[in-house]
């Protein structure tokens, strides 16, 4: 397999699971957790005395993701992920949560690009810490402000979606590596 091929293949795998991230959040929210809060989310710790709503931790995952499909696909596909996964969290969402939902990953995701683009030739594990944690931030406080004027999660949101970048940044160094040897530059 070429390189060329190569990129296109993986980025289009990893657009899919970007693309599985949203409507998955939206599933654990309402179905898995160690306590699930009558007509609000099911949440889980994120480390002691914090906890989350569940789907915490695919958000984290899905702005690792949105990195990497940038890496393989290129800008352009970046930003059309970003709009595409704008529609289908609006269309998963709960309707009391559609603008919040809608509106906090379409901005936290430009936030994330807007950080990752310049960085991503710099770095790519400092660039998709950086971009991740920024656009982690945003969708935290953005989302909790627009759904329901209360910042009282922002804490666990913030810790459980960092956890996830945290723990990909492993297999982010072994990407840049692979990448590497195989001559695999990015798009």
């Amino acid at each position: 397999m070429t390189p060329a091929v190569r990129r296109r293949v993986e980025g289009l795998a990893l657009l899919a699971a970007f693309a599985a991230c949203i409507p998955a959040a939206n599933w654990l929210i309402g179905n898995v957790g160690t306590v699930c809060v009558p007509n609000g989310p099911c949440l889980i710790p994120v480390a002691p005395g914090l906890t989350a709503p569940s789907g915490v931790l695919l958000v984290g995952l899905a702005l690792v993701l949105r990195d990497l499909v940038q890496r393989r696909l290129g800008a352009v596909w970046a930003l059309g992920a970003i709009a595409a996964g704008t529609v289908l969290s609006a269309a998963v969402a709960p309707p009391a949560l559609v603008l919040a939902s809608a509106a906090a990953f379409f901005i936290s995701e430009l936030a994330d690009f807007a950080v990752y683009t310049p960085l991503q030739k710099r770095g790519l594990v400092t660039a998709v810490l950086l971009s991740s944690s920024a656009g982690l931030v945003v969708d935290s406080l953005l989302f909790l402000q627009l759904a329901f004027g209360d910042l009282s999660y922002a804490g666990g949101q913030i810790v459980g979606k960092l956890w996830m970048v945290l723990l990909s940044l492993p297999l982010i160094h072994w990407i840049r590596l692979r990448d590497e040897r195989l001559g695999l530059v990015p798009a």
